[in-house]
């Protein structure tokens, strides 16, 4: 169980994703998704305060809610380990001190807890002084309402800039980055983000694991996307060497017996300080092929293989 950088939280190798919970999930078939993950030994489940706000008739907040509900319901809260993000929700928009402290305790609301295990700053703010911000999410951690603080989609600059601040006043630090992270988007993480995040313990936690869906091979050509709810997710990793590194998951895939989704999630596991990738499931039946990457290891050359078909990924893809 690999442990989120610096923090005593000890999780499962897969993080589960609830931005699909109360969007292309319902409420009976995210609790299944949930019962599932959790009777099968997992234990990290990853949403944000804005999920699902794009999704027709929704205001955002749903997915927390359905997480809430169906903590509520299998009583076991003290099971797994929480994490969620502020910034986005419609109604608390940014990272001010004010906008902070109502987003998190609106989150706990609808989590139906007394405390978030892991909070991220879910997108940088450069109009609020980035003090003021570090100092906000250090008072949810001397509230009691937050145990560790964490970053999502911050560069590396401004990453480094809110540790420095935060060692230099002795305010909590962050233990954990999300970056946007997959074997057809490997920059700018490689470069900037993951050496900042060895040099300072940080766990790795990486969104968009599967690309939308596009590294499960489902989508070979631009019909298999047309009109699917993540068309315009999809499309932007749709490329011919793309589609070349699908190839060589589903050569992997056939040799150990296993799915092209199994083996992708697998290489970033392998990857250094990566603590969980995070993939999320619509039904039961997507959900053993995530799972099944917490027992698959790849032998080096596969794992060379992979790198070097990634390799020829367009860095904008």
């Amino acid at each position: 169980m690999p442990r989120i950088g610096s923090s005593d939280l000890t999780v499962f190798p897969l993080a589960l994703g609830g931005n699909v919970f109360g969007w292309t999930a319902d409420e009976s078939t995210s609790h299944q998704v949930l019962d599932a993950y959790t009777a099968a030994g997992g234990d990290f489940i990853d949403t944000a305060d804005v999920y699902s706000a794009w999704a027709p008739g929704n205001s955002g907040g749903e997915s927390e809610t359905v997480i809430g509900s169906w903590l509520a319901k299998s009583g076991k809260r003290d099971d797994v380990v929480i994490a969620t993000k502020g910034s986005q929700h419609p109604e608390f928009q940014g990272l001010g001190a004010d906008t902070v402290a109502k987003a998190a305790r609106a989150s706990l609301q609808r989590l139906g807890t007394d405390r978030i295990d892991l909070y991220y700053a879910h997108f940088d703010d450069q109009d609020t002084p980035l003090e003021e911000t570090v100092r906000a999410f250090d008072q949810l951690v001397r509230d009691g309402i937050v145990r560790y603080t964490a970053i999502s989609n911050y560069s590396k600059d401004r990453a480094a800039e809110w540790i420095r601040i935060a060692d230099e006043h002795g305010l909590a630090k962050p233990v954990a980055i999300q970056p946007h992270y997959n074997l057809v988007t490997r920059e700018p993480y490689e470069s900037e983000i993951a050496p900042l995040a060895h040099e300072h313990g940080l766990g790795v936690v990486p969104y968009f694991s599967l690309a939308a869906g596009f590294l499960t091979g489902k989508y070979r050509t631009k019909e298999d996307f047309a009109g699917k709810d993540r068309e315009g997710q999809v499309s932007g990793y749709f490329t011919d060497a793309g589609l070349e590194v699908v190839d060589s998951l589903s050569t992997i895939a056939t040799a150990h017996d296993t799915e092209i989704a199994t083996v992708a999630l697998a290489w970033l596991q392998a990857q250094p300080d990566v603590v969980a990738p995070i993939a999320s499931a619509r039904n039961l039946e997507q959900l053993p092929a995530l799972l099944a990457s917490a027992e698959l290891t790849l032998t080096a050359d596969e794992l060379q293989t992979l790198s070097d078909a990634s390799a020829k990924v367009p860095a904008t893809a």
